[in-house]
């Protein structure tokens, strides 16, 4: 497996990483062997990296992810987030951010409990809360890092300037924001920070939620449950729009033997070297496919054509809906 420094940090994780937010949305989930089973191939496969967070379920992810990397905690590095207004002994989500120090230590432990371990590699703040100043959020992740129950400190979805204010306080090892080729709203402004400051970037999403697979058109319905019926740049119209960057996907990766997946993968992989996409599956076939992209090696000509297409085209349609944007701070 490729290894990938994170930064300045000292943080090196496999090229990619998994992201485990669909596993153990219920306590009495079906499927929950199977889901440890899939994590625990990860690892034999050479992923290290995995990545949740105590908002998933909530508690419910952390506890599954524990349980399946207990066995092998000495070979992975383990990312989960704070910051929502999440009461740490019910798991009862009230609703909006909560970064007080007081909450991320509480958290914290919480986050340990659950994990099964003495230590997280990788804290993130899952989302910037207004109403604490950002060197408090900073010095609190700050003192827990002292206390060893903490290796490293992340963002989530922080701007430039959130960014430089925590960094100011405890260096920033990883930022991780929505980045691909149908989101590179990015390289604005962030990539240029990160890369100033030496800050990793880990991108979720790098396959446009599913439709940069190639495997979603203007015809596809999904469950009613799914939220993407939700989100606008998967309306009929925006997806019947969009398609143009399958294509350029599609016929790239007959060049090289490569899936859409693949290609879109290695696109992310070949922007800078400390980027370590993190994409989920609930599927041993998709995570074999996602790891096939690193053997991917896209020309400057691929690069150069994929450029071209992007530039021609304006995305259609929001990456989240209009409430969820606000109520996120995106």
């Amino acid at each position: 497996m490729q290894q990938r420094k994170l930064g300045n940090s000292g943080l090196e994780v496999s090229a990619l990483s998994l992201g485990c937010m669909g596993y153990g949305e219920a306590r009495a989930l079906r499927d929950r062997k199977e889901m440890i089973a899939l994590i625990r191939k990860a690892v034999e496969r050479g992923i290290d990296f995995f990545d949740t967070a105590e908002s998933y379920g909530p508690f419910t992810n952390e506890e599954m992810v524990g349980e399946a990397l207990m066995p092998l905690r000495d070979q992975v590095r383990i990312a989960t987030k704070f910051g929502w207004d999440i009461d740490p002994d019910t798991g009862v989500h009230h609703g909006g951010v909560n970064s007080k120090p007081a909450h991320i230590r509480a958290a914290v432990d919480g986050s340990l409990r659950r994990l099964k371990t003495s230590h997280v590699d990788l804290l993130y703040q899952h989302r910037v809360d207004p109403d604490v100043p950002m060197e408090d959020v900073a010095g609190t992740v700050k003192d827990l890092i002292q206390q060893g129950k903490v290796r490293h400190f992340g963002l989530s979805e922080a701007g430039a300037q959130s960014i430089h204010r925590a960094h100011a306080v405890q260096p920033v090892s990883a930022l991780q924001s929505e980045y691909s080729l149908w989101t590179r709203e990015p390289e604005n402004e962030i990539i240029p920070t990160v890369e100033e400051l030496g800050i990793g970037l880990v991108p979720y999403s790098p396959l446009g939620k599913g439709f940069l697979t190639g495997k979603i058109d203007d015809t596809t319905t999904f469950h009613t449950s799914d939220l993407r019926n939700s989100i606008p740049r998967f309306s009929p119209d925006a997806r019947r729009a969009n398609h143009v960057l399958v294509d350029v996907l599609r016929t790239i990766g007959e060049r090289h033997a490569a899936t859409p997946a693949q290609v879109a993968l290695a696109w992310l992989l070949a922007q800078k070297p400390w980027i370590v996409p993190l994409f989920g599956t609930r599927t041993l076939d998709r995570l074999d496919e996602n790891l096939g992209s690193l053997s991917v090696m896209l020309t400057a000509h691929d690069l150069n054509e994929i450029k071209t297409v992007v530039s021609t085209i304006t995305i259609q349609g929001a990456r989240y809906p209009e409430e969820m944007l606000r109520r996120s701070g995106l």
